[in-house]
């Protein structure tokens, strides 16, 4: 029976006002050609701008694999952690929300596992499945947590950075596989860690 196979990459590098920047462009070529000898059969990206167009640019080295906008892949707060599970740094992050807007970014989040955290139809797919989804560390995170099947608040502190690579594996009668996380080997050091303090750049 078939796997399915999901490369997760955060978007390039992006400006002020959420486009992305020619280093941008640079770290998504590069993930392209890196997923170039993959069998890819879809690229996904959310419908925000600088996931767009790091989806296009990466798939410039994916000749004839259908790029499309998945509603799911948006940016959002999955879970909104209760005080007793949020960390002291984070509190005041979540100051702003209301149950609305919890409760919609927990239904995205649900909506997101269930199109794509789940394995092959055995049926209708008999054969592995590699889809390229091009959306934002958030999410990255959730789809992360899901398959290690960690409590959800752990969603938190799971950092990716712009066009690292993340791979799960979902196999029928099996949990997920976390085959890697946060990749950046096929960046030059110059494009990797952009966005994060310098710091924490190891």
């Amino acid at each position: 029976m078939g796997a399915r196979h999901l490369y997760l990459a955060r978007h390039g590098a992006a400006d002020a006002f959420g486009d992305l920047t020619d280093i941008g462009r640079r770290q998504s070529a590069l993930l392209g050609a890196r997923l170039a000898h993959i069998p890819v059969d879809a690229v996904w990206h959310s419908p925000l701008p600088r996931a767009g167009a790091s989806a296009h640019e990466l798939a410039r080295h994916l000749p004839d694999v259908p790029v499309a906008e998945a509603a799911e892949l948006v940016d959002h707060v999955p879970y909104v952690p209760v005080p007793a599970e949020t960390p002291r740094s984070w509190l005041g992050f979540f100051d702003g929300y209301d149950d609305a807007e919890a409760g919609s970014g927990r239904r995205t989040a649900d909506a997101l596992v269930a199109r794509f955290a789940r394995g092959v139809d055995p049926v209708t797919q008999g054969s592995d499945t590699h889809e390229v989804l091009v959306t934002h560390a958030y999410p990255i995170a959730w789809l992360v947590r899901h398959a290690l099947d960690a409590p959800p608040s752990r969603w938190l502190g799971l950092n990716s950075a712009n066009a690292a690579l993340t791979v799960i594996q979902y196999r029928p009668g099996l949990p997920p596989t976390l085959v890697m996380f946060n990749d950046m080997s096929h960046l030059p050091a110059e494009l990797r860690w952009t966005g994060f303090p310098t710091a924490i750049r190891p």
